[in-house]
């Protein structure tokens, strides 16, 4: 086998990533508010957590772990301090989140995503891969939330509509 040098090419620019995000965090936007108010916080499947419960621990990685990344901060993993009591506490910390992903995110620059962080103390990877692992958890959370919709006869968003 025959190995020939080539020019290493960028696949996706930090700005493209993070369009790639939002367009999963618009989905599971769109799953959240599918979901009738009573379902969102008791329905389950299988003994898995209510979707209410899923939306939080999303809501609590990607600011909050951003945040840790721009600052350098390794302080563990909270999820117990957003307790929502409605479908619109969820949708408005969900949009909140949103801007500060955006804030935080917009100071990470291409190098930094490359160097290694100790992610909420427990997670030393690149900070890029910190950042697939935030969007991998919330298409893995997001198939629960669609799972727990078709169980209660909803049609969740196409998959595809991210924008």
């Amino acid at each position: 086998m025959t190995t020939t040098a080539t020019a290493t090419k960028q696949f996706m620019t930090s700005d493209q990533l993070l369009e790639h995000w939002q367009g999963h965090r618009n989905l599971t936007r769109r799953v959240i508010e599918a979901f009738p108010e009573k379902e969102l916080f008791e329905f389950s499947v299988g003994g898995m957590r209510p979707f209410a419960k899923l939306a939080g621990e999303l809501i609590g990685i990607g600011g909050p772990a951003l945040k840790g990344i721009v600052e350098k901060n390794m302080e563990a993993y909270n999820e117990e301090g957003f307790v929502p009591k409605t479908k619109e506490d969820i949708l408005k910390k969900w949009d909140e989140e949103t801007e500060v992903i955006n804030h935080y995110y917009s100071q990470i620059t291409e190098e930094r995503l490359q160097e290694t962080f100790n992610l909420f103390g427990q997670y030393e990877f690149p900070v890029y891969q910190n950042i697939l692992y935030f969007i991998d958890n919330e298409i893995h959370h997001r198939g629960q939330g669609y799972t727990y919709l078709r169980a209660l006869g909803i049609e969740p968003p196409f998959f595809w509509e991210r924008f």
